[in-house]
């Protein structure tokens, strides 16, 4: 049977899943009755839901968490985060409960400017393209005023336009590199509705400046787009607390431990394979929040890991050092996010997480994203560098296990308490569920 069809997007939203039904699975009323159960009874709701994206057919669900006791800045906070993985939000929360009793979080907001960039091609003279420029400038900010007048009213706007000349890397390629303050909001759309006016305005006007030959005057517009690379848009994250501070238990000094997480972060500075996986870790707290509260979580990633890799190498994201007897563990990371726009006033769930927050600004909201990640990557070294990752992981993934072989409420009782203090595995949790129904 033919895969392809024409009209998929007009189809209603139960002619779009009889025909994956009938044209994908083998048991198409079961694939119906699957997709059904995850919509919500609320027709309401669930309409808003379906006109999020195109093509709906169902609700896909994550958990939604909470992670208790941070203290940030001197505010406690209870931070929601949306996640698949086990171990993630225990991990964090863990972590929140350590500094809570050292001082906390402490986080600095650096910079919130953010990148647009208009690119074109230009053939001929460079003196000739940089005198346009200097003359056509304050015209691409004016004939931008009626995008612009709301977000200047409240403080935010166009910061500067630059031409950057690019030929070195592509013959006849130039920008018109452009900053932004858009105080709230994430500002994609406010971003990208500039830089088309730009490249409008740049384009109209190219044909009538004098000062261009004939060829001169018809540059060519590639394009005009935000970039997801905002490495002026800062925010930092520490901690801090006398090494002496760092020991919980006897098993190990609190300088032994500093010393050696201070070494695995120094490794995860220098060993991308490392490095990777490190700053996976703190994306799983940071991803989790951006998503809880309905930012875009793809461009945060693809703005970190670009800026992690800014000295041509890719390299760790956090950073620790002792000196004079202090343990210090930080991060800079590069977060544009918004709380008003995109699904903030729309999402009931994040609606509800950015309540939780105590309904943070952008600002506030990067140093809470921010010390996510770092907490997330504590726990982790901490667990690396002393009992090792799998004991606590799998401890949270036994649970996951336990459903994948339909274990009931009595079951799950018994084996919980079993590996309680027994090591989980995979292995490990399938012998004491056979046993255990076989009794």
């Amino acid at each position: 049977m033919s895969k392809t069809i024409a009209g998929f997007s007009k189809l209603s939203k139960s002619k779009k899943i009889d025909w994956i039904a009938n044209t994908y699975f083998a048991n198409a009323e079961n694939t119906k009755a699957v997709l059904k159960q995850y919509w919500n009874d609320n027709e309401k709701l669930q309409q808003l839901h379906d006109e999020f994206i195109e093509n709906t057919i169902s609700n896909y669900y994550l958990p939604l968490g909470v992670a208790p006791n941070f203290l940030i800045n001197e505010t406690l906070y209870a931070i929601p985060m949306a996640i698949e993985e086990s171990s993630v939000v225990a991990a964090a929360s863990k972590a929140a409960k350590f500094w809570l009793d050292r001082g906390g979080f402490k986080t600095t907001v650096i910079s919130t400017t953010k990148i647009g960039q208009v690119h074109f091609m230009f053939h001929g003279d460079y003196e000739n393209l940089k005198s346009f420029f200097d003359t056509v400038k304050q015209k691409l900010i004016t004939e931008a005023k009626p995008l612009t007048k709301n977000m200047e009213a409240r403080g935010g706007g166009i910061l500067d336009i630059e031409l950057r000349d690019k030929t070195a890397d592509i013959e006849g390629y130039y920008q018109l590199h452009a900053s932004f303050e858009t105080l709230d909001a994430m500002g994609a759309n406010f971003i990208n509705s500039c830089l088309e006016q730009f490249a409008k305005t740049f384009k109209n006007e190219a044909l009538l400046f004098s000062g261009f030959c004939e060829e001169e005057k018809h540059l060519e517009i590639v394009m005009s787009i935000l970039s997801n690379y905002v490495p002026e848009c800062l925010v930092r994250a520490e901690v801090s607390c006398k090494v002496e501070d760092l020991s919980e238990n006897k098993a190990i000094s609190g300088k032994a431990f500093a010393e050696k997480f201070v070494r695995a972060v120094n490794i995860a500075e220098v060993e991308p394979y490392r490095a990777v996986t490190h700053n996976k870790g703190i994306m799983n707290g940071i991803d989790a929040v951006v998503l809880a509260t309905g930012n875009d979580f793809r461009a945060v990633e693809a703005g970190v890991h670009a800026y992690a890799s800014r000295n041509g190498k890719y390299s760790s994201l956090s950073h620790s050092k002792i000196e004079n007897g202090i343990f210090t563990f930080w991060m800079e990371i590069p977060l544009a996010l918004g709380t008003v726009g995109g699904l903030t006033g729309l999402h009931p769930l994040v609606k509800l997480a950015l309540e939780l927050l105590h309904k943070p600004s952008a600002k506030e909201l990067m140093s809470i994203v921010a010390v996510a990640g770092l907490a997330q990557n504590f726990a982790a070294l901490r667990s690396l560098t002393t009992t090792g990752i799998q004991k606590g992981h799998m401890k949270m993934h036994l649970m996951n296990i336990l459903n994948q072989f339909e274990a009931n409420d009595a079951e799950k009782v018994i084996l919980v308490e079993h590996f309680a203090n027994n090591p989980v595995s995979h292995s490990a949790v399938v012998n004491a569920i056979n046993n255990l129904r076989k009794e």
